[in-house]
């Protein structure tokens, strides 16, 4: 069954809703959500997202995240995402709101962090595998030219001055 997502204004207040399909459509601002795990030291899980997966598979992407369903609010759909992709269940802490738009997508994109260091759960619809990594680790990924998810991107630059 489609997922069916709360379509928001330019003030994030509901409208009304659309099938998780249509929310790609320009100008359909919807909400989406990501989780960055940290270790003790500050390194960055990243998750490695399945090949089977219908956008950007094989993309490093933030450690878990997706959209926010209908009538969830943004903790509400972090904490399932993160169940989904990880099996693990976290207090998470928000890091980052953003309105993220590009010439495909239109989104409140709201960000979680946690530390962990435990054993992840892997859904292997959803993810490959995670591993931590440090910023200038990541830096050099994106140099040597790594598939990086969009959303991971705009978060890496204008949060953590990764360019």
């Amino acid at each position: 069954m489609e997922e069916i997502l709360d379509q928001v204004d330019v003030n994030d207040n509901v409208i009304g809703t659309v099938e998780k399909r249509f929310a790609k459509v320009k100008g359909v601002i919807h909400r989406i959500v990501h989780i960055i795990i940290f270790d003790k030291k500050g390194k960055i899980a990243l998750q490695k997202r399945s090949k089977e997966v219908s956008y950007m598979p094989g993309a490093w992407v933030t450690t878990a995240g997706g959209h926010v369903i209908s009538g969830e609010t943004y903790l509400q759909g972090a904490n399932r995402e993160l169940f989904e992709e990880l099996g693990i269940k976290l207090e998470l802490e928000k890091l980052f709101y953003d309105f993220y738009e590009t010439d495909r997508v239109t989104e409140f994109l709201t960000t979680f962090k946690a530390v962990y260091e435990g054993e992840f759960n892997l859904n292997p619809k959803e993810a490959e595998w995670v591993e931590y990594f440090t910023l200038e680790e990541i830096q050099k990924m994106i140099n040597n030219g790594e598939l990086f998810h969009t959303e991971l991107l705009f978060l890496l630059k204008k949060h953590f001055n990764v360019s």
